[in-house]
């Protein structure tokens, strides 16, 4: 069976994807969420279903990217087509504040680890 959603008798395939920002140490705690809820309004005006966020945190990094050698980590899950990346990415590489991102199509292995790391990521916060 073909996961999907249907829009005017079309069939979307949906491909799970996670994105991997990494964003300009100089920023605030306030716009690093601004930066995460932009991705995220970017994904809902894509017609994306949203799975999850993680903030990592601010990293050190093994080579500088942009003469900086930090940078705040953030990983987006989400469930999309294939047509919609490449609009995602555009509106990525205009954002100032990223300095590096990466897409990821998931396969289902890689899915299913997602979810049992949310599972024991939710477990240990609670």
């Amino acid at each position: 069976m073909v996961k999907g959603r249907s829009i005017n008798n079309l069939f979307l395939i949906m491909n799970n994807y996670e994105t991997m920002l990494i964003l300009n140490p100089v920023l605030s705690e306030e716009q690093v969420k601004e930066s995460m809820n932009t991705f995220k309004s970017i994904l809902t005006s894509l017609k994306a279903e949203f799975v999850s966020e993680e903030l990592w945190g601010l990293k050190k990094m093994k080579y500088s990217i942009q003469n900086r050698k930090t940078g705040f980590y953030v990983l987006f899950e989400y469930k999309t087509s294939p047509e919609t990346i490449s609009k995602i990415e555009l509106d990525l590489k205009r954002d100032e504040r990223i300095m590096r991102f990466m897409t990821v199509k998931q396969d289902k292995h890689a899915v299913d680890y997602s979810e049992k790391r949310r599972e024991k990521l939710t477990s240990k916060s609670n």
